[in-house]
C-alpha cells in the first residue's frame, strides 16, 4: 500500500452520475460536496463546503451507474490526478480529478 498519493473523502453528491462510454469500457463522473464546520476569529459558526470531481473505471463505474444519484453520501478512497488540455479555443486548461479506487455507498439521500 503506498501512502504517497491517498485522499479519502466523505460527502453527498452533486448530481447524477455521468458515465462516458469508450471501445474499451466506460468512465463514471460525478461531483462531490464535503462540508466542514468551525468557529471564526469572530465567534461566528461557519459551513464551508469544498467541490471535488470524481472518477472511476471498470466495475466501480458499474456500481456507480447503479447504485449513486444525485444526493447519495458515500466514502470514496482514491488518488488526486492532475490533468491538462486545449478547449476549442486553444486555451490551456486545468483539471484536478480524484481517480476513484474504493467506494463504499452510505446513507441514503
Amino acid at each position: 500500500m503506498s501512502l504517497r498519493n491517498k485522499v479519502t473523502l466523505i460527502g453527498r453528491t452533486g448530481k447524477d452520475v455521468e458515465i462516458v462510454k469508450f471501445e474499451n469500457g466506460k468512465l463514471a463522473k460525478v461531483s462531490l460536496a464535503t462540508t466542514d464546520h468551525y468557529t471564526n476569529a469572530l465567534g461566528e459558526k461557519v459551513e464551508e463546503t469544498q467541490w471535488h470531481s470524481l472518477s472511476a473505471g471498470g466495475k466501480l463505474a458499474d456500481i456507480m451507474e447503479k447504485y449513486v444519484e444525485k444526493g447519495k453520501e458515500i466514502a470514496v478512497e482514491g488518488k488526486v490526478i492532475y490533468r491538462t488540455y486545449d478547449d476549442k479555443d486553444g486555451v490551456k486548461r486545468y483539471i484536478t480529478e480524484i481517480r476513484v479506487e474504493e467506494l463504499v455507498l452510505l446513507g441514503g439521500k
